[in-house]
């Protein structure tokens, strides 16, 4: 009989359980549901284990490998002196260009309007390079990425009606074209 007693006792817990979820699913319709409460927001009560949802758990993961990039990416002194070196580079060979000679030319290029759509650009290219090299008496021109940007801008079939240029030739004879200053 003892057995018998301790065998129903869970059974009746059981069914008390299933009665409890039962009446908690089955709402009246006309209560007014309560607000949801966000992971954050639910504590815990003494003795009840918490396990975090898996999106939780991925967020976790994601902030700590942020956090260890973060702490590798992060240069060393040395490290930033060298790389402010590095950007300072470029102005200094621009310098070490042994400037002889130094003209700027606003260029009219509306002629090159009166050629084929999708031959515009390369046309205006070729007139710089043909216009520079005639004026500063030299065949080696070279025309600087910043410049050649400048013609390209709104691409092949619209090239710029004006543009302002400053062209440097160097002790070699070689003649390098950049965009000029804006008055």
């Amino acid at each position: 009989m003892a057995k018998e007693k301790k065998d129903k006792e869970p059974k009746k817990e059981a069914t008390l359980e299933k009665k409890t979820s039962k009446a908690k699913k089955a709402k009246p319709k006309s209560e007014v549901s309560e607000p949801v409460e966000s992971p954050e927001e639910v504590k815990p009560e003494k003795g009840e284990l918490v396990e975090k949802t898996p999106a939780e758990q991925a967020k976790g993961e994601v902030e700590e490998e942020a956090e260890k990039l973060e702490e590798t990416e992060k240069p060393s002194e040395e490290e930033a002196k060298v790389e402010g070196e590095e950007a300072q580079a470029p102005e200094e060979e621009e310098e070490e260009l042994e400037i002889v000679e130094e003209k700027f030319y606003n260029l009219n290029l509306r002629k090159i309007w009166s050629s084929p759509r999708e031959k515009r650009t390369p046309r205006a290219v070729r007139f710089l390079r043909d216009y520079v090299s005639r004026h500063m008496k030299t065949d080696e021109v070279a025309i600087s990425e910043e410049a050649n940007s400048m013609l390209w801008k709104r691409g092949i079939s619209k090239p710029p009606r004006k543009i302002r240029v400053r062209a440097v030739k160097d002790k070699d004879g070689r003649v390098i074209v950049f965009p000029g200053e804006v008055k």
